[in-house]
């Protein structure tokens, strides 16, 4: 079966300014690297809806979506607005951001309807960042929690492991899940750094590896062998869905941890091999961060090589 892959042009419209490392160029060098690689003949490109006010409710506050939708109304004069002094809405942001949060739940669709096992979903703006009632951190609708509460809600899904990779913790993850028993929520992330909030391991559903300023493959494997694997080991999910960052790429400018695309290789192997004896080989991956193009490219390559081949 092949990988589902889930994108969608508009999200190249979302344009928080000239310099700005989330940027729409991340997906177009992601499309050029599975051009290279020879890998497109091996997705099922699968439509992406807009995501649903009805399924932001699951896990956002009417308060954050009415703010969005008032911000929205001050682009209209080619205005960009901030939300945070890292985020900001242009007049087509919201177009993306609605594709962004789902394509998630197209992917849900498609798994549960057991016509795909595993997708990716290459959309922005990310949102891991995003809290139950804050936008913040290039993040406004936290899109793995949508997704995770579309397959909870409709599918009667009990067990979701959720697995964050990325080099920035995923404060609004744990906000939203922390103590929701049918929710694993496992992150790794360099530690002190931002977002700098709920990085506290004080609740059941939580396995946590903070990570030192400076950590090499050998340590992430160590932490990461030693804390995630046998968490999701003894949770048993029924789909396991991937935080997908790649900025704790040693090359990355927003991050200090010396990983390479081979650690990201070897933690998606580990990550198959975990769905195969739990869900089904079910897993959905969803773009986080990663902001040097080059190696942003590569790294979803060998991530994308393992979904569709292992």
């Amino acid at each position: 079966m092949k990988l589902g892959y889930f994108t969608d042009p508009e999200c190249l419209l979302h344009n928080m300014g000239e310099g700005h490392p989330e940027q729409s160029a991340r997906l177009v060098a992601i499309d050029s690297e599975l051009d290279r690689l020879g890998l497109k003949s091996d997705l099922y490109e699968g439509r992406v809806r807009p995501v649903l006010i009805d399924e932001i409710k699951r896990v956002h506050s009417g308060k954050l979506i009415d703010k969005l939708m008032r911000l929205d109304q001050k682009t209209k004069n080619n205005q960009t607005v901030p939300i945070d002094p890292d985020t900001f809405l242009c007049a087509q942001s919201l177009q993306s951001i609605f594709l962004s949060a789902g394509a998630g739940c197209s992917a849900v669709d498609l798994i549960m309807k057991n016509q795909l096992t595993r997708a990716f979903c290459a959309t922005r703006p990310p949102g891991h960042h995003a809290e139950r009632d804050h936008s913040m951190g290039f993040c406004f609708f936290n899109n793995i929690a949508i997704a995770t509460q579309h397959a909870i809600k409709t599918y009667q899904i009990n067990r979701v492991a959720i697995v964050d990779f990325d080099v920035h913790h995923g404060n609004g993850t744990v906000d939203i899940f922390k103590d929701y028993s049918k929710v694993l929520i496992c992150s790794s992330f360099q530690h002190p750094f931002y977002p700098n909030r709920h990085t506290e391991q004080d609740a059941s559903n939580l396995a946590f590896v903070p990570l030192d300023a400076g950590t090499d493959s050998n340590v992430f494997r160590r932490q990461v062998e030693k804390i995630i694997f046998p968490s999701i080991d003894k949770f048993k999910p029924e789909i396991i869905m991937i935080s997908a960052g790649f900025d704790a790429h040693k090359n990355d400018p927003l991050g200090n941890i010396n990983l390479n695309e081979d650690d990201f290789r070897w933690i998606t192997k580990n990550l198959i091999q975990l769905a195969r004896s739990h869900c089904n080989s079910r897993i959905i991956s969803m773009l986080e961060g990663g902001y040097d193009l080059s190696s942003l490219a590569r790294s979803v390559g060998v991530h994308l090589e393992e979904l569709t081949n292992g």
